[in-house]
């Protein structure tokens, strides 16, 4: 019975299929409909928003996994009404739920005269509840047999053409809850999303890490290379910003004995838009005591792997044209032989800023005159090696210009125990064996206060509650902190940030062109 599938579209929609966008006073004319029935449901005393709660029984999903169990016997669903075909005393429609969708078989004899002649008035993207007992379509469809049919909530607004979906990406972004409805892999996505989630809690948790929460209104916005969003404190009269890390205060639970600590929360950069950033993004940061970046390096390549297999059933993940295998163990390169591999220089031979100076100009590398040897070495990487970074490999012992809070290498004290994970070219995660000596520390400090007032923007400034925790004691600490946002990107094969954020950061409408 393949026409009971078939769509039944209103005349706003069969227009956007010939002219892709019905005409303006058309559409005017049928949100006036919609309008005038709900007024006229309300008057006869049948105002759906009226209704308080509707008492579910099963999923779409569950009734068609569950069918030899559940055939004949009675069933309420809810859902959003996709489709409807009118066929004289009995009619089809599918109804829309949070795991799928499923087919119910509406007849006048079954629901009675007048609920049915109300239910051939009720409009695509009308909400609904349906109890009926579950059966077999001649042609195998699992549905169900309508015998009551309520309607729950009534939508004033037109849909977007079925078969198309939103096919404006910003509008898309904008109404994030029209995509969600019309489009199932959206929908998908961020039900991975969560998933992704829970099951980095249940693998830390399983370490034995203790989840956290620490503040985002700070005085002094540490931890990362960020410009922060600025605000004003009514109460206390006082200037404040958006953190940009969780990091400093992480660090003083590690110094008050809380041996593993992690958080997962939002942080704020006030810096560009594009398919890997935005201005509002989900950060984990976790903190060890007793171990190093050796130690966080084998915790994430361990906790890729877990997520992958919980939410994906598999660790070789098709990402665009590639296929990431997360199963293998991940390649473990230096900075300074990522460099000499892929641009050809080696950096260890390289005996001073002027040299690396001059080698930059020759090899076309903007640099600024504050920059020292570290701080080209780090332009090289992001210009010649970043993108050959497919397969999981962990970049390691970064400069210590670019490292303000972490460890010197011993033998080695121009390098940090610091490392990079890149996957599809992309840093997913940092990670240091963190600075606990305070005296190094507040030297370090010292050093990005020079660069903020050499025109630095993004350097810190010196955290004296900071330094007052180091200098009471912390522990060799292991930490690492990781964007959220990207990875779920991986696991769903998303190309854009925005693909995995429900309502990212878009200019107000009218100020588009401004």
């Amino acid at each position: 019975m393949a026409e009971e599938r078939r769509n039944t579209n209103s005349p706003a929609q069969e227009q956007q299929n010939t002219k892709g966008q019905a005409p303006e006073q058309d559409i005017n004319q049928l949100l006036k409909v919609r309008r005038e029935k709900l007024a006229a449901l309300q008057e006869a005393g049948k105002d759906p928003f009226r209704i308080t709660k509707y008492d579910v029984t099963h999923h779409s999903t569950d009734i068609k996994e569950h069918f030899e169990e559940l055939e004949g016997k009675s069933v309420r669903i809810a859902g959003r009404m996709m489709s409807k075909r009118i066929m004289g005393k009995a009619s089809f429609c599918n109804i829309q739920d949070l795991p799928g969708n499923i087919q119910s078989y509406v007849a006048r004899d079954s629901v009675g005269e007048e609920p049915y002649a109300d239910f051939k008035k009720y409009d695509v993207g009308d909400i609904v509840g349906i109890e009926g007992e579950v059966f077999k379509t001649k042609t195998g469809e699992i549905s169900i047999h309508a015998q009551r049919i309520d309607l729950l909530s009534k939508s004033l607004q037109i849909l977007p053409e079925k078969y198309h979906g939103l096919t404006n990406t910003d509008i898309r972004y904008r109404q994030r809850y029209t995509d969600l409805i019309m489009d199932a892999e959206v929908k998908e996505t961020f039900v991975k999303r969560s998933k992704i989630i829970s099951a980095i809690r249940r693998y830390l948790e399983e370490q034995g890490f203790l989840e956290v929460e620490t503040p985002m209104l700070v005085s002094n916005a540490g931890g990362a290379a960020a410009r922060p969003f600025e605000t004003h404190y009514n109460a206390l009269d006082e200037d404040v910003k958006l953190r940009i890390s969780l990091e400093l205060y992480l660090k003083r639970l590690i110094v008050g004995g809380l041996e593993r600590v992690f958080e997962i929360g939002r942080v704020f950069r006030n810096e560009g838009l594009d398919t890997r950033h935005n201005p509002e993004f989900t950060l984990m940061e976790l903190y060890q005591a007793y171990t190093d970046y050796n130690g966080m390096m084998d915790l994430t390549e361990n906790m890729f792997r877990y997520v992958a297999q919980e939410v994906c059933g598999t660790t070789l993940i098709p990402y665009a044209e590639e296929m990431i295998d997360l199963g293998k163990p991940f390649e473990r390169m230096t900075m300074v032989d990522a460099v000499k591999k892929y641009a050809g220089v080696d950096f260890d031979r390289i005996p001073d800023t002027a040299a690396a100076q001059k080698l930059a100009d020759e090899k076309g590398i903007h640099y600024e005159t504050r920059h020292e040897k570290g701080d080209i070495l780090n332009l090289f990487f992001e210009e010649f090696v970043e993108e050959h970074l497919i397969q999981p490999v962990f970049i390691m012992d970064h400069p210590v210009e670019i490292s303000p809070l972490t460890k010197r290498k011993p033998d080695k004290p121009d390098y940090v125990e610091r490392f990079e994970l890149f996957i599809y070219g992309r840093e997913m995660c940092n990670a240091y064996s963190e600075l606990n000596d305070p005296i190094d520390q507040r030297e370090r400090f010292k050093a990005q206060e020079a660069a903020l007032a050499a025109g630095d923007e993004e350097a810190n400034t010196t955290d004296e509650d900071f330094m007052n925790a180091l200098e009471i004691g912390m522990p060799p600490t292991g930490g690492i902190g990781y964007g959220i946002d990207r990875l779920v990107m991986l696991l769903t094969n998303s190309p854009a940030i925005r693909d995995v954020l429900l309502f990212p950061t878009m200019k107000t409408l009218g100020k588009e062109n401004q």
